[in-house]
């Protein structure tokens, strides 16, 4: 192969795996590499397309900004196109910006500021009132997140001033301690948890119900001005400080600076507090401050000329492993930590670190008392990169195979990189346990939320769900808060739970692999409670849609003596353990509906319910197989997929003249 080819193929290569990276991070909120290396990939690109011209695409990732608009929300065009910024990697790449600024205008002044790490909006504004919000996306569309954009309290709904439009930049991120905060709840829920905060802003701005929006206390700084009719402005700094008197929520810090040596010197003081901050920056913005050179100096099909954005390199520092502690988490997954010498990274002392799982022990070969490298992950969680050394009397380190909360036996499954505690009364899962019992798509219990559960354990009124049926009205009127009244309504709440279906007792019981579709499968199929723990595993695998993995994991629950134990009491506690399904009419018998979009006045668990009242059932994809797609309002991909296969599509209306 002749290197041009190779170098071909390496951009072919590259391409591949920015717009991998690309949705990841952009569209999915998800991202796998952090970003100074994504960074990296997309220069090493760039520099290919500039030296071998032949080989630039119409579709390089080099020419798009951001995502795409996923069809959730209504698409936005922007009028004035969402830039993003040309990076710098280092010092040497500032004074080159300088000297291109130099020869095109002259000597210039620049404006220094950090560079939130959130996600880039616009703010429009007629006549002095908020009228739409939206995403970036590729910078021409993004989309219309302006009920959600309305909870975000530092966002001004009415200026002080009547100016006829008004379009403004900002970036909506979410505070560390909020952060923090989330991350803890998500755990204690069993949830997916955010990698860092700028997903989590990205992924709480992108919700379809605006009320989980405002749960997440956004914030949101501004930082340009993209268009404005009423007022001349001449400088960026200038425009910055009449956002601000406006009540807009600008940058926290921007500094004048006349020579590129001061630029430098901001760079580096930004660069020393990023780790104080109470929200996270990637790096500084260096703008030319007068609008009149910017308009000379113009913009590449993505960038502006006059800005730059230094990224700040990953912190790195070496240190001693001193121990490595095991936790376990409320999902029964053992964690191991690792202790370190307290070391002063990313402007935080650092002295505790995830070691993830026992195949990144094995991988990096870590033993205690190894020097080891640690840096922060997105300037946030601390990890380690690599093992510096071993000391004389090293031992490969290996996770214990009991749990050290309860001492019941660990598994690990096929495919799975965690060791878990299976045992339903291990302590440390107690309260996540309690939390997924008492949700509404379980048991339904209104309120027994987290805070009253919580309480609760460390009172000892409760050391299992069983307990949560012998509850009294004055053991609720002692916590901070609730009183007599809402001691009578929980009670009454937990009374009514007795009531439901077996599939939400199934589905409580937190049985892995076992969510509601597959607890009603079980319930339909066996009918009672008792009927399912005597079952083998054969007989639950011959369910269609049950795996072996799923039929496992039922059985496996049942086998500890804890869970038949919990059984046994809620029946003497008169918790229903027996189907209520009832079979109308087999009209859907063998049909196989799919649903999508808001429909007009079912919700999609009461369509669900339905479709199996008369004997079909319900998939989460669309196939050659799918009998019936019932679609509502903003249909998405489900519906495409349908009309491209053929599929029928029925509304509401249909669905009910159906079923008479």
């Amino acid at each position: 192969m002749s290197d041009f080819d190779k170098i071909k193929s390496r951009s072919e290569e590259l391409r591949e795996i920015i717009n991998y990276h690309n949705k990841r991070y952009y569209d999915m909120d998800e991202p796998e590499i952090e970003d100074f290396e994504y960074d990296r990939l997309i220069h090493e690109l760039i520099d290919i397309e500039e030296k071998y011209p032949e080989l630039l695409t119409a579709d390089s990732p080099t020419h798009r900004v951001g995502g795409k608009a996923d069809g959730q929300f209504t698409p936005v065009e922007h009028t004035v196109p969402m830039e993003s910024l040309q990076d710098a990697f280092s010092l040497d790449d500032v004074y080159a910006f300088d000297k291109r600024v130099k020869a095109t205008v002259g000597q210039a002044k620049y404006i220094v500021e950090p560079k939130i790490d959130g996600l880039s909006v616009s703010l429009e504004y007629e006549n002095g009132l908020f009228k739409r919000g939206s995403t970036r996306g590729d910078g021409r569309i993004g989309e219309d997140v302006s009920a959600n954009l309305r909870t975000v309290r530092n966002i001004p709904l009415n200026l002080n001033t009547n100016l006829p439009v008004l379009e403004v930049r900002g970036e909506v991120y979410m505070p560390r301690e909020v952060f923090e905060g989330l991350v803890e709840e998500q755990e204690l829920n069993g949830e997916k948890v955010f990698k860092n905060p700028r997903n989590a802003a990205a992924g709480s701005l992108r919700q379809k119900d605006p009320k989980i929006t405002a749960k997440r206390k956004l914030d949101i700084f501004t930082f340009n001005i993209q268009q404005i009719e009423g007022k001349e402005l001449n400088s960026h700094k200038e425009s910055l400080d009449y956002i601000k008197s406006l009540g807009f929520n600008t940058v926290p810090f921007y500094t004048e600076c006349g020579t590129i040596e001061e630029v430098i010197s901001e760079i580096n003081r930004i660069g020393e507090k990023r780790g104080s901050l109470p929200f996270d920056i990637d790096g500084a913005v260096i703008k030319v401050d007068d609008f009149a050179m910017r308009a000379v100096m113009g913009s590449t099909s993505k960038f502006p000329k006059w800005a730059l954005a230094f990224k700040y390199p990953p912190e790195e520092k070496e240190t001693t492993l001193l121990d490595i502690e095991i936790n376990v988490g409320r999902t029964g997954v053992l964690t191991p930590t690792g202790v370190f010498e307290p070391t002063l990274l990313a402007g935080t002392t650092v002295s505790r670190a995830t070691l993830h799982n026992q195949d990144f022990i094995d991988e990096k070969g870590i033993c205690i008392g190894d020097r080891v490298i640690i840096r922060k992950a997105g300037d946030i969680i601390p990890e380690v990169l690599s093992v510096v050394s071993h000391r004389e009397d090293a031992i490969p380190y290996h996770i214990p195979d009991i749990c050290p909360s309860c001492g019941g036996k660990v598994t690990r499954e096929e495919g799975e990189a965690a060791l878990r505690c299976c045992n339903p009364d291990c302590p440390n899962q107690l309260l996540r346990n309690l939390i997924h019992f008492c949700s509404r798509d379980a048991m339904d219990i209104e309120g027994l939320g987290t805070a009253v559960l919580e309480t609760l354990v460390k009172e000892g009124l409760i050391r299992n769900a069983a307990d949560i049926y012998l509850l009294k009205v004055e053991d609720i009127a002692k916590i901070e808060r609730m009183g007599e009244k809402s001691g009578e309504n929980l009670v009454n709440a937990v009374n009514q739970s007795k009531e439901n279906d077996l599939s939400k007792l199934i589905f409580a019981l937190g049985i892995r692999h076992i969510g509601q579709k597959a607890a009603k499968l079980l319930s339909n199929k066996f009918g009672d409670i008792d009927s399912i723990v005597n079952a083998t595993a054969e007989e639950i695998v011959s369910i269609e849609g049950f795996g072996e993995i799923m039929a496992k994991s039922v059985v496996d629950f049942f086998s500890h003596k804890e869970s038949t134990e919990l059984i046994e009491r809620l029946k003497e506690y008169d918790v229903n353990t027996v189907s209520k399904r009832e079979v109308k009419a087999n009209i859907f018998e063998g049909k196989t509906f799919v649903l999508t979009g808001t429909l007009p006045t079912l919700t999609r668990n009461e369509a669900s319910e339905i479709i199996e009242q008369y004997g079909g059932k319900t998939s989460s994809s669309v196939s050659k197989k799918t009998d019936y797609v019932l679609a509502g309002e903003d249909a998405g991909s489900k519906l495409k997929k349908a009309n491209d296969l053929g599929v029928t599509v029925i509304t509401e209306e249909d669905f009910r003249n159906m079923i008479g």
